[in-house]
């Protein structure tokens, strides 16, 4: 790729949702500055400071070149993909994998992605019943992996012979509870997916340094 001129700014927190915007600047090549926010979700400073980008209090937030401010994980990586298309983050416009790609794309951030929110912080929703909700919504999670299990496409890929950004997700959030291991047990094919990814030699680093190695 090409060198570019442009410098990105990214909000986060190692190991959390941050690093799925973080793997796809990694693997466009793209220059980036991490800002740590970590504990961002308690009152204080750095929440403070979060809260001034987005008041949704999340991250990832990623300040693009000319400043302007995007969250959204799904948002961020078609803006990436649309603006450096040879990174080979998502297939192209009219490419017949693109519709397979946008559908999976917003079902892992609008039904996977959204039982971290339940399931990490159960007592602001069940405050009378917290491990309860815990349980119910991890169950749905396995649920949801074992969906995508059934319908996944031929290997090497999620979308098959075409590596992208599904890929980078997919290696990411299987590190996130019920894990690995559990993966390996029920998902064998999605656990394999993210076997090839945690072996791409420009992502070892991120890895890492989000998962202690894992």
């Amino acid at each position: 790729m090409a060198e570019t001129q442009t410098h990105y700014h990214l909000y986060g927190a190692p190991g959390w949702g941050s690093v799925l915007v973080e793997a796809a600047l990694v693997r466009a090549r793209l220059p980036y500055t991490f800002e740590d926010v970590t504990g961002f979700d308690a009152p204080g400073p750095v929440r403070d400071r979060l809260v001034a980008l987005n008041p949704l209090a999340q991250v990832p937030v990623l300040v693009l070149p000319d400043g302007t401010v995007m969250t959204e994980s799904a948002a961020i990586l078609l803006h990436l993909a649309e603006t450096y298309p040879e990174a080979g983050l998502a297939p192209p416009v009219g490419d017949p994998a693109r519709p397979v790609f946008l559908r999976r794309l917003v079902w892992l951030v609008s039904a996977l992605y959204a039982t971290f929110t339940y399931a990490d912080y159960p007592e602001r929703w069940a405050p009378g019943a917290p491990e309860e909700l815990r349980e119910r919504v991890l169950a749905r999670r396995k649920q949801l992996w074992r969906q995508w299990e059934d319908e996944i496409a031929p290997a090497p890929w999620a979308l098959g012979a075409r590596f992208s950004a599904l890929d980078l997700w997919i290696s990411a959030m299987t590190r996130w509870r019920p894990g690995r291991g559990w993966l390996a047990e029920n998902c064998p094919k999605l656990h394999a997916i993210a076997l090839r990814v945690d072996a791409e030699p420009d992502l070892r680093e991120l890895w890492a340094r989000n998962f202690d190695a894992a």
